[in-house]
């Protein structure tokens, strides 16, 4: 199995309606277990004769920014990926300082693995700041976003 075909099964899988997949062949296992739409890893690909690693769930965190004032929470990244404050370069950003944003509201996207996977809110607030410039490559757990709480 190569690269290629893992990427096409990847983009299938994750179109349909399966919420856990794992295939073991030609000394790969691929695993694939999908959250929340706010929080979709990125599937693990590994050899067989490595130990699978713990498949641990990567929501969207929140934490309270430096100044530990409750009215605030940081938005993190779920993932390892390039972060996009739009869906098109020449669309509009989906959030912007000062907007208003709902629970469940798309904040970002986070391409990973050639899937685009959409960041949303998890609390209703207005945004601060945004950590993070335009297509640069983001870290998990890397603040991407200040909401203050309403």
């Amino acid at each position: 199995m190569n690269l290629e075909s893992i990427k096409e099964l990847i983009e299938l899988i994750s179109k349909s309606g399966i919420d856990e997949f794992e295939l073991e062949t030609e000394g790969l296992k691929v695993s694939m277990r999908k959250l929340s739409a706010a929080a979709r890893p990125a599937p693990v690909v590994q050899p067989v004769e490595q130990a699978p690693a713990p498949a641990v769930p990567a929501p969207v965190a929140e934490s309270k920014p430096a100044a530990k004032d409750d009215r605030f929470v940081q938005i993190t990244a779920p993932m390892v990926g390039t972060f996009y404050r739009a869906p098109a370069p020449d669309a509009e950003p989906y959030v912007k300082v000062g907007d208003i944003v709902e629970v469940g509201q798309t904040l970002c996207i986070i391409e990973a693995m050639k899937l685009m996977n959409e960041i949303e809110s998890e609390v209703r607030g207005r945004v601060v700041e945004i950590l993070v410039e335009n297509a640069q490559p983001v870290e998990y757990g890397q603040p991407l976003f200040v909401l203050e709480k309403l």
